[in-house]
Formats: C-alpha cells, sequence, structure tokens
C-alpha cells in the first residue's frame, strides 16, 4: 500500500496533536509523590524552601545522612527518652522533613504503624516527644550538587518495642 503525501500529513499532524496536550498546573496532586505543601495548621510561616519545585530526597546527594557527627550524635540526642516514663507501644514512628538550603528544618510530617506495617496511632504524647526531639535537631548539612546547594526530604523512623526506642533509621 503507498501511503499519498496527503495521507502522511493527515497521520503526522494527528500523532503529533495527541502528543501536545498541555500540562495542567493546577492539578490537586503534586508533582512528585510524597511533597510537603505548606499546611498553615501544620507549619512554621517562617521556614521557606529555597525552590519549591526542586526538592530532592536526602540520598540523592550519595552521601547518605547529611548531620553533623553523623547517626552516632542523632543517637545520642534521643537517649534522652530512655530516660523518660514509657508506654506499652509498639511499632514504628517516621517523622519526614525538609531541610533548606540553609540547613534550617521544617514542615514536620508524623507517620505511625504497627510492627505488620499497618498504620496505627500511638498515645499523642509519646509520639510528640519524638517529634519535639526531632525538630530540636539543628547540626543538619546543607545539600550539596555540583557546587550547587539544594533543599531536601529527610525521614527519621524510629523502631519502638514495648515503649523503648530500639533503633532509628535510615
Amino acid at each position: 500500500m503507498k501511503l499519498t503525501p496527503y495521507l502522511f500529513i493527515v497521520i503526522f499532524l494527528m500523532s503529533f496533536s495527541s502528543c501536545s496536550q498541555t500540562l495542567n498546573l493546577d492539578s490537586k496532586y503534586p508533582p512528585h509523590i510524597g511533597d510537603s505543601k505548606f499546611d498553615a495548621n501544620l507549619d512554621d510561616p517562617d521556614f521557606k524552601v529555597c525552590n519549591e519545585d526542586m526538592i530532592f530526597q536526602y540520598y540523592n546527594f550519595g552521601k547518605g545522612l547529611q548531620y553533623k557527627g553523623e547517626k552516632n550524635k542523632i543517637q545520642e540526642h534521643f537517649n534522652k527518652l530512655k530516660t523518660a516514663k514509657t508506654s506499652p507501644e509498639f511499632g514504628f514512628i517516621t517523622i519526614r522533613f525538609i531541610v533548606n538550603c540553609e540547613g534550617k528544618t521544617g514542615r514536620f510530617r508524623v507517620q505511625e504503624m504497627d510492627t505488620t506495617y499497618v498504620e496505627k496511632q500511638f498515645n499523642r504524647e509519646f509520639t510528640a516527644r519524638y517529634l519535639k526531639l526531632t525538630k530540636q535537631l539543628k547540626g543538619w548539612e546543607v545539600g550539596k550538587l555540583e557546587d550547587r546547594v539544594y533543599d531536601y526530604y529527610q525521614y527519621l523512623t524510629f523502631k519502638i518495642d514495648n515503649g523503648k526506642l530500639i533503633e532509628i533509621m535510615p
């Protein structure tokens, strides 16, 4: 079968028009899965990110955890919980937040789950202690890639066994 020039042009224009749909920039969905948009009910209005459209994940820099003194300093900081009154809680508390291009933190989000990774809710005071201590961490390093600084998402997951902190991940 021989394609005429007219038929070829029609097919080309049809395929081009189907590929040139415009992006809906007012989508209710974030540009990246898991993005934490500013929430006036949760977030400090003074915390600013440097580039809302380009917030990396902490592991994108190829350095792992970026904290002065590394994980040992974080664990020392959370040793305060070992002397705190415990409750019979089991599972995981994950606190995710943004470290901005100045090394400041904000937009904290908490997720709680049981030991089978099913969503659950810990005692509010119990979770509040972890959140408070996470917000007190002041040694976050600035995310750098090719001599430019970036904002990035960081998370800490706390493994809890019978109310005691067993492990901090990552």
